[in-house]
This record gives C-alpha cells, sequence and structure tokens, in this order.
C-alpha cells in the first residue's frame, strides 16, 4: 500500500515539474520565435500592428474567433462571416483571444492522417454497430454513467481553481446521481437544475497562468496542446477512479467502453463534418482551439461573486417576467370588464327596444 502511494505521489510531481516546464518553454516560444500557421511560408502577423487590428475587427476577415491567415488553403484565403462570429468578437476582448500556434504542422499532420485512420476502419465501425444494437435509454444510461465518475476530477480540479461554489454544484451532483441516479445511470441532478460542468488540469493550468500553449496532435488522443497534454495523465493517475478499479482486466474493459461511448456520441455530428470541411486538418484544429478557448473564458467566471451574479441576474430577469405576467393578466381582465360592460348595454338597449315595440303593438290594439 505505502508503495502504490508513493508511486502515485512520484507521478503526480513528475507532471507538475513537467507542467512547469512547459509553461517555460512556451513562454519562450511566444517571446522569441515567430509562429508559422497553416501557411507554411507565412508567419504569424503582429497582433499589436494596428493594421493586423484593423484587419483582424473586419467581419469580412476573420472567421469565428480565428484570424484569417489560419484559413489558408493552397494560397487561396476562405474567410466566413456569420452573426455568432460577431457576438464571440465582441464578447472577448481582443487582447485575451489566444493566437494558433501550431510549430509542429508536419508532425501534428502525420499524426491526423494516423488516427483518422484508426478510427476510419476500427473505432467508428465499433461505435456504429454499439448505436445500433444498445436500445436509446441503455445508451443514454451508459453516457450518463461515464460521466458521473467523470465528475470526480472535475470536482478536484474545481478545489485546485478555488471555485468553490462550482465545487458544491458538483458535489451535489455527484452525489445525487451516485444514490437517487443509481450508480449514475439517471441524471437526476439535472432534472434538480443542478447543471453538468467539466473540468480537468488543462483548465487548472490555464486558470494559473499557462493559457497559450502550441498545439499538438496526440497518437490515440487526438487535437490537444502541450499544456492539456500534460493534463491528461495527471487527471487518469491522480485524480480519476480508474487506477483504484480491480482488477486491471475490469478496469481496462470499462475504459474502453467509455471510449467506444464518446466515440458513438460523436456520430451525430459526422455527417456535419464530412460537409463542412475544406481541410480536415485544419477544421479539427480551429474547432478544437475555439472550443478550448471559449472553456478557458467561461472557467474564468466559475468563482463564488461572478455565480452569485448570475444567479442574481436570472432572479431579476425571473422577477421581471413575473411582473410582466401580472400586469399582461391585469390587462386582460381590463379587457373582459369592458367587454362584459359593452354587452350589457347592448342587452339593455334590446330590451328597451322590446318593450317600446310592445307598447306600439298594445297602443294598436287599443285604438
Amino acid at each position: 500500500m505505502m508503495q502504490g502511494g508513493i508511486k502515485k505521489l512520484l507521478v503526480v510531481v513528475y507532471f507538475l515539474a513537467a507542467s512547469a516546464v512547459g509553461v517555460l518553454v512556451s513562454t519562450s516560444v511566444f517571446a522569441e520565435t515567430p509562429t508559422k500557421t497553416a501557411s507554411a511560408s507565412q508567419q504569424e502577423p503582429d497582433p499589436n500592428d494596428p493594421e493586423v487590428q484593423a484587419t483582424n475587427n473586419d467581419p469580412e476577415t476573420t472567421g469565428i474567433g480565428l484570424k484569417s491567415t489560419d484559413k489558408q488553403v493552397q494560397g487561396e484565403t476562405k474567410t466566413s462571416s456569420t452573426d455568432s462570429s460577431d457576438t464571440a468578437d465582441a464578447d472577448l476582448p481582443e487582447s485575451n483571444t489566444p493566437l494558433i500556434t501550431d510549430p509542429y504542422e508536419p508532425f501534428n499532420r502525420a499524426m491526423f492522417t494516423f488516427n483518422d485512420k484508426i478510427d476510419k476502419y476500427f473505432l467508428k465501425p465499433i461505435a456504429t454497430v454499439y448505436n445500433k444494437i444498445m436500445p436509446k435509454p441503455l445508451n443514454v444510461g451508459v453516457h450518463n454513467f461515464f460521466n458521473n465518475i467523470g465528475t470526480i476530477p472535475t470536482i478536484i480540479n474545481d478545489l485546485l481553481q478555488f471555485h468553490f461554489y462550482q465545487m458544491t454544484n458538483d458535489l451535489w451532483r455527484l452525489g445525487i446521481n451516485t444514490t437517487v441516479g443509481v450508480g449514475g445511470f439517471f441524471d437526476m441532478a439535472t432534472r434538480m437544475k443542478l447543471p453538468f460542468y467539466i473540468n480537468d488540469f488543462g483548465l487548472t493550468l490555464a486558470t494559473w497562468g499557462y493559457k497559450n500553449s502550441n498545439y499538438i496532435v496526440l497518437p490515440f488522443f487526438g487535437p490537444n496542446t502541450i499544456r492539456d497534454g500534460v493534463g491528461i495523465p495527471v487527471d487518469y493517475y491522480a485524480f480519476s477512479v480508474y487506477p483504484h478499479i480491480q482488477p486491471p482486466s475490469l478496469r481496462y474493459q470499462i475504459y474502453a467502453v467509455g471510449i467506444v461511448d464518446r466515440r458513438a456520441q460523436l456520430l451525430q455530428y459526422q455527417k456535419v463534418f464530412e460537409e463542412a470541411t475544406y481541410d480536415e486538418y485544419l477544421f479539427m484544429r480551429n474547432a478544437y482551439l475555439q472550443r478550448r478557448n471559449y472553456q478557458i473564458e467561461q472557467n474564468a467566471h466559475r468563482g463564488y461573486q461572478d455565480q452569485c451574479a448570475q444567479l442574481g441576474g436570472a432572479d431579476m430577469t425571473s422577477t421581471t417576467a413575473t411582473q410582466n405576467e401580472e400586469s399582461d393578466e391585469k390587462d386582460n381582465n381590463t379587457d373582459q370588464n369592458h367587454t362584459l360592460k359593452d354587452n350589457d348595454r347592448d342587452d339593455t338597449g334590446d330590451a328597451g327596444d322590446a318593450d317600446d315595440s310592445n307598447d306600439d303593438t298594445d297602443n294598436y290594439d287599443n285604438v
């Protein structure tokens, strides 16, 4: 037992030291060497250059949170402009938008091709059969189970980032889904207004200051950055439940089912991926970095004060909506009262006309 604990401690210390070295290396790369983008012969423009800033602010030359130079293929630049991109650029300060750094592109493209072949001929067919033979409720239950055990590393990373409010939310989720949700197969916490959230050691390193990191494609693990690659073994060996599952054969079987489950959940986006890409490598790289940058920005607002402010805004919105509903209800009641009064007046007028008609008839009879 003691030897196992010492071994795990050494693994954690090793990866923490590696992350510190990664921070220093990344800082030196950003400070000293220009970084190449998708075009091998073109260098990344200086973001402080006024002309570059004007170009980046132009919606015709800027994609979804990414610079247009990252979309060059064979000397031609393809740009995109959507309403969502304008909103994203307006919400995030330009100084906080990380540059795309891909100095290992030849290696990354080779690893991307390698992973794509494995996925095409091995993992994707298994995930397709998995979705076909698994009943929908059971499929959802298995996915909920893996989300539930994945909450454990999330809670530890919440603690490391001092996001105690979010940690409390995730602790409640883990406890409710594990007990009431029968081991996590039923997501009862979401029904109780406890939202699902994912946190990892890569986001922890970003919270500690290691935000900008070079892009790298890892064999079998796919798109990553140096920072996020360092976080993978830390989350698995130090924070997750997998190393404690015995015997090892059962551990690897559960982990393999988790991989198949994650791939099966992504099959619904396969058609969009195949139709929307002009260069699959660039598409995957830009999509991963955009999503990761969004997670970093969102994770920066998981503190207690930010969550309280968000809840306060939600309460104000709910109060305003309630007041508007009450006002509409009063207006409707007033309109109904006016309508009833008008109907009463019409009925009274008709009754008067009928009485006058009867009086005339009686007078005629008398004559």
